[in-house]
């Protein structure tokens, strides 16, 4: 059956009052966290499939979005890019939508309209949309979550920080209207954006996915097992090890656990750390370097907001 855009399967599912969880990629998707976090979700609560676009060539490139082409019993298949449905039933009752969007390339408005469509008539009650972006925080401290809820910042919620900070200006994506869209139809609308070290880039940031899904199991009270994980340490420890073996790198590093720490509650830097990010004047960061850490006087630790937080 077609709704609006969408083309669902037919019977749907009965749906009671679902929260969807979307990811938007590539916008605020650093390190895939935000794709991570749903594949999991949907791999542990046995999620199926309910639809997508029928017709994602309106509003997608496909010389931007390749299609991919993969072998299944032997046959050539192709997968076309497309906004995917799927939904399944939680462990404590709540049922959940798992929306994949990806940004348009065409018909924006239409697309945004589709999705609104599509929420209002499966009855919608929330739209939690978790993502990510680089900022000037240490890997060698627990990762920052900051969390809004229609607008205002989220309290409450063990490992989100509410953001009070100026609002941001700046560059976005189209597709926060389908927040403020939920909004005026009276849907809850959260944001969950989490925080990654600029300086260790990782196709797939598995830190950064356990992070979220704590903040996500700690909201709809999921078993451990959706969140624990050996691999999330793993990358960071390869950081660390790294660190270790280039002064430069832990120079700035140690500038930023001090900044960290005099910021988000764990009191001002050590005499030892005050000591490490002084005590070697000789060795001169790299130009780039100096000119990014003399921006955080002003601009402060994790003031590279996001317009979604």
């Amino acid at each position: 059956m077609q709704v609006g855009q969408f083309e669902l399967r037919d019977p749907l599912p009965q749906l009671n009052e679902p929260h969807v969880i979307a990811s938007l990629t590539p916008w605020i998707d650093a390190g895939s966290v935000g794709t991570l976090t749903l594949e999991r979700l949907e791999r542990y609560m046995g999620a199926e499939d309910l639809g997508g676009l029928a017709k994602p060539g309106r509003f997608f490139d496909f010389t931007r979005y390749r299609p991919m082409v993969y072998m299944e019993s032997g046959q050539r298949k192709l997968r076309v890019p497309n906004a995917h449905l799927r939904y399944a039933r939680g462990p404590q009752g709540t049922d959940f939508l798992f929306l994949h969007m990806l940004e348009p390339h065409n018909n924006a408005e239409e697309y945004i309209d589709g999705i609104g469509e599509l929420l209002e008539f499966l009855q919608v009650k929330r739209l939690v949309r978790v993502g990510s972006m680089y900022d000037a925080v240490p890997h060698t401290r627990p990762l920052l979550v900051m969390g809004s809820l229609n607008g205002q910042p989220l309290e409450g919620v063990e490992g989100v920080r509410g953001n009070r900070r100026r609002p941001y200006q700046g560059p976005t994506s189209i597709m926060n209207l389908v927040g403020d869209r939920l909004q005026a139809q009276g849907v809850d609308s959260m944001m969950l954006m989490a925080r990654l070290p600029h300086y260790v880039e990782l196709e797939a940031d598995f830190a950064g996915r356990t992070k979220m899904l704590r903040v996500l199991s700690g909201i709809y009270s999921l078993p451990p097992e959706y969140y624990l994980s050996r691999r999330d340490t793993q990358q960071y420890d390869r950081a660390t090890t790294e660190m270790e073996r280039n002064q430069q790198m832990k120079l700035m590093v140690a500038r930023l656990e001090a900044e960290y720490d005099r910021r988000h509650g764990t009191g001002p830097a050590t005499p030892a750390q005050e000591e490490e990010t002084s005590s070697e004047p000789q060795t001169p960061l790299p130009p780039s370097v100096e000119r990014f850490l003399g921006e955080l006087g002003s601009l402060g630790l994790d003031n590279a907001e996001s317009e979604d937080s």
